[in-house]
């Protein structure tokens, strides 16, 4: 199993200087991916690129890039640009994105969308792979008067969706390389999640998919675990709000985001990341590392290089 961690997110921002610091300490930490969350602040898919390139041998990739408000030519071009610049270690993450910031940030109503996920990525996936693409769909067109293709832009860059439910699942598992789920815990993946997705792969002719498992955890001392969740009760509260996430928080048998989150000394998170890799995780990806501070982030990654290098 492969092991990594989020760099950038909604709610911590750092210098592209420090950014490129914290991702060659995670790779020198043996972890084998970093991940940029997508706002309204930096673009992901240019700051994965940036990385790549100033720190080899370590995997990036956007989690993830609403399809909302963007276009299958306009996130070719992003993904090949990185992929081609990282010498073929990025990965691209989509998502649906949720009804409040799509019509609130965009003034785009929320209609259709597993169609328009169903068309975004029925249109990009001939983009990525040979720079053409004719598509005539219902919710958009897709279509290359001239060659879209990037230079060195190879292998193929994978596409991964923050899939939770059982129409995304349906449509990741069919169009998709993978899946990006995040507070869907060893339960949830194991009963509902993996089940679902490596089916509608099975039956499209497609490789059994990539679980990309995001999960927030920290390392720290046993008594410190009842503070780090309440901090993690505060900057996960939004996701319980949010049908998608609260329907997998359930799903894992939990009440509230926090229950999720991977807390405790070494030999506990190391058991949780087995439990997820059980569960059918094919790679772990730990958010939130900082909930305990400097120290509890330096803990956590160098655990999970352990890991990832056992």
């Amino acid at each position: 199993m492969t092991l990594g961690v989020t760099l950038g997110s909604t709610t911590v921002r750092r210098t592209i200087d420090t950014t490129v610091r914290l991702a060659r300490e995670a790779r020198d930490a043996g972890l084998h991916s970093a991940w940029f969350g997508q706002s309204f602040a930096y673009d992901s898919p240019s700051l994965a690129a940036i990385v790549g390139r100033e720190v080899p041998g370590l995997h990036v990739g956007s989690a993830a890039l609403p399809v909302f408000g963007r276009h299958p030519l306009l996130v070719s071009s992003q993904a090949q640009t990185a992929q081609a610049a990282t010498g073929g270690r990025y990965h691209l993450g989509l998502a649906l994105g949720t009804r409040h910031l799509t019509e609130a940030g965009f003034g785009i109503p929320y209609r259709r969308p597993v169609g328009l996920l169903r068309e975004f990525l029925t249109a990009l996936r001939p983009l990525l792979e040979t720079g053409t693409a004719d598509f005539h769909g219902e919710l958009l067109t897709a279509t290359t008067p001239y060659s879209a293709e990037v230079p060195g832009a190879r292998p193929t860059v994978p596409v991964l969706v923050a899939a939770m439910g059982p129409q995304t699942l349906r449509v990741s598992g069919e169009l998709a390389d993978g899946i990006l789920p995040f507070l869907a815990g060893p339960r949830a993946l194991a009963e509902h999640i993996v089940p679902a997705v490596t089916a509608a792969a099975e039956a499209a002719g497609r490789p059994a998919p990539r679980i990309v498992a995001l999960v927030p955890g920290v390392v720290t001392a046993r008594s410190g675990v009842a503070g780090v969740r309440e901090r993690a009760a505060g900057e996960l509260a939004l996701y319980e709000r949010i049908p998608s996430y609260r329907r997998a928080i359930e799903a894992s048998g939990a009440t509230g985001a926090a229950e999720i989150a991977v807390i405790g000394d070494e030999e506990a998170v190391a058991a949780e990341v087995r439990r997820y890799r059980e569960a059918g995780a094919t790679e772990v990806v730990f958010t939130a590392t900082e909930l305990d501070g400097e120290e509890g982030r330096v803990r956590t990654w160098r655990l999970l290089g352990e890991l990832s290098r056992g």
